[in-house]
């Protein structure tokens, strides 16, 4: 307690707040946007809403690697802001451009691929149609995506995160309306359904992107920063993004690949269970992502101070960002066990029996209330040693853990055949220890010897 204390600094404080404030509402936009989806998608079925959960998810997986890769140009840009090199950042944004673009025939592949794995999944013949349905839609604005991951990750790098926060709450304000009038076809649309929450999906990222493109390109951010100076390959920070950024990707492709598959055997169990899982990771969801946020502003400020080599304001970052961090989680947690059947009953259908799902979203909600603040461990440890550059580590140790729980899960639902609550409990431990491992590599310190940080900064 004393060393928290030592390091506590309102000013510091105040300042994340302010950088990550923003990001928090743009995440959290993300996340209402999926919601929004997801509730409209249980007024017509719990099919329909499980369709939305393993489609979007499978979207996700399909391109994560790099949204990934992409995200670390927000650590990029905070370094060379803290090196006093301003002029770079703007290259960032070309370098991941390029990128972006290299990634057009992986995708294509990509998608052809995982739209032929929802047969062989178990799934009820009506949920693999739709679920295929929703992935492709979302597949096809795809580089709209990455497009967009790339300049929301540089303003928030170099601490603009307002402009993320505009962009995406413009978008969310456009995506929400229309996805509305297109699902249930309302003011001369037809009943689209599902698709219809794809292609508003599709549309308002679209927006956004020409959003983003308007602050990129407005005079004072053009000229303060040499933007049309940067339109160029430069191999050294090029290479210095994909050797940061490539265990970051893989990072999140192979977690993301673990968690959709357990989701997929999850499902298997049956429409109900998969409906009670798509309730709770609903729920999860607007506690999770806008915690992404917070890291999001916690990168920034590590990245910068890294830059500067002032670990004095590291350590101020580090401790502001747990009080806050672990604030929201302990609030959270009180929530989510408190009205966890009035939580459940927002995404009750208008007709048929919930009774089972009820019951069984109350139980995980359970466990989703015992692991929010695990999730807040989680997210400022993983903030605080990706703004340092220790992506390698990070890779290793959450891939690791990601992959076992899954060969657990296979055990306990195709072999074993226990039954979903005890599925839930063995992944609710997987959060829980992941937990457990960052707070210990944060504590070790080794990611902030100088020699280590030369490296990371080495072009």
């Amino acid at each position: 307690m004393m060393a928290f204390l030592r390091h506590f600094s309102r000013k510091t404080t105040a300042e994340l707040l302010r950088l990550a404030l923003p990001m928090v509402v743009s995440q959290g936009t993300f996340a209402v946007m999926i919601f929004t989806d997801r509730y409209f998608m249980s007024q017509i079925d719990p099919v329909h809403m499980a369709a939305a959960l393993g489609g979007g998810v499978a979207s996700f997986f399909s391109f994560c690697f790099f949204v990934g890769l992409l995200s670390y140009a927000n650590a990029m840009a905070a370094q060379y802001m803290g090196a006093g090199e301003p002029h770079k950042c703007p290259k960032v944004v070309t370098q991941g451009m390029i990128m972006t673009l290299m990634s057009t025939p992986f995708l294509t592949l990509i998608t052809f691929l995982v739209a032929s794995i929802f047969d062989g999944m178990g799934h009820d013949a009506a949920q693999v149609e739709l679920e295929r349905t929703y992935y492709l839609i979302l597949m096809s604005g795809v580089l709209v995506s990455l497009a967009k991951v790339c300049l929301s990750s540089y303003f928030a790098g170099i601490g603009r995160t307002h402009v993320v926060m505009i962009c995406d709450v413009i978008g969310m304000v456009i995506n929400i309306p229309l996805s509305y009038v297109m699902v249930f076809g309302k003011l001369g649309f037809p009943v689209l359904g599902i698709a219809g929450a794809g292609i508003s999906t599709v549309a308002a990222s679209v927006v956004a992107l020409l959003l983003y493109a308007a602050f990129y390109f407005a005079r004072e951010h053009r000229e303060s920063f040499s933007v049309l100076g940067s339109f160029s390959v430069d191999i050294k920070i090029l290479r210095r993004f994909w050797r940061l950024g490539f265990p970051s990707g893989l990072e999140l492709f192979l977690n993301v690949a673990a968690f959709n598959l357990f989701l997929l055997m999850f499902q298997s169990y049956g429409v109900a269970e998969g409906a009670a899982a798509a309730v709770v990771f609903n729920w999860d969801i607007l506690s999770f992502v806008p915690m992404i946020g917070l890291s999001v502003g916690i990168i920034s400020m590590i990245g910068r101070f890294v830059g500067a080599r002032d670990m004095a304001r590291v350590d101020e970052v580090m401790t502001a960002a747990f009080a806050v961090a672990l604030t929201y989680g302990a609030l959270l947690a009180l929530i989510y066990s408190t009205f966890r059947y009035p939580l459940v009953e927002v995404f009750a259908p208008p007709s048929g029996d919930f009774s089972d799902i009820r019951e069984l979203s109350a139980f995980m909600m359970i466990g989703l209330s015992s692991y929010v603040i695990a999730d807040a461990i989680i997210l400022v440890s993983g903030g605080i040693l990706r703004g340092a550059g220790d992506t390698r580590w990070l890779m290793v140790a959450s891939v690791s853990l990601h992959w076992a729980m899954l060969v657990a899960q296979f055990f306990i639902i195709q072999v074993f055949e226990f039954s979903p609550r005890v599925s839930w409990l063995a992944f609710v431990a997987l959060v829980l220890a992941i937990a457990l491992v960052y707070a210990l590599r944060l504590r070790q310190g080794r990611w902030r010897d100088p020699d280590v940080l030369e490296r990371v900064m080495a072009e």
